[in-house]
């Protein structure tokens, strides 16, 4: 089973939109393995956002998760990392369809309400990051059979 690392930053937390944003992967039938309220630091906001140190945007966006508190989780589904990017839209949103969270709640794409990895390695790195492995739970669902076949 696959899973992803989901940001709600600082904008979706200050504007209430925990609950909203949570709702769109329950719904879809992804299972929170992992879920915390943090205030990420400095350190970890450099490790995060590695990749991209030196370029010219780098330190607005320590400067932006390092701002106010942000909700992490891990989610895990089939096809997870894929399809919540699909439920998140474009990092764009002017390029975010309707029904997706950047484009029904976003509207600069500094703040676009939430973030998720891009790919396995990411997943696993970030994953790794904000979670310690005794911090995300393996549980069955009684929904699963519903949601996910065999």
């Amino acid at each position: 089973m696959e899973r992803t690392l989901i940001i709600v930053k600082p904008e979706g937390v200050q504007r209430g939109l925990i609950g909203q944003v949570l709702s769109r992967f329950e719904s879809k039938g992804f299972k929170i393995v992992g879920l915390k309220l943090i205030h990420i630091s400095p350190e970890l906001a450099a490790r995060h956002y590695a990749e991209h140190q030196g370029k010219p945007f780098y330190e607005g966006l320590i400067k932006h998760i390092t701002s106010s508190p942000v909700v992490v989780g891990v989610l895990e589904g089939p096809n997870v990392i894929g399809v919540t990017r699909a439920l998140m839209g474009p990092t764009k949103p002017w390029e975010a369809p309707a029904g997706t969270i950047r484009g029904d709640y976003a509207v600069s794409m500094g703040l676009n309400i939430i973030h998720g990895s891009d790919g396995a390695e990411s997943a696993a790195r970030e994953i790794g990051a904000f979670f310690a492995p005794g911090e995300l739970l393996d549980y069955p669902r009684a929904t699963d059979p519903w949601i996910i076949e065999d």
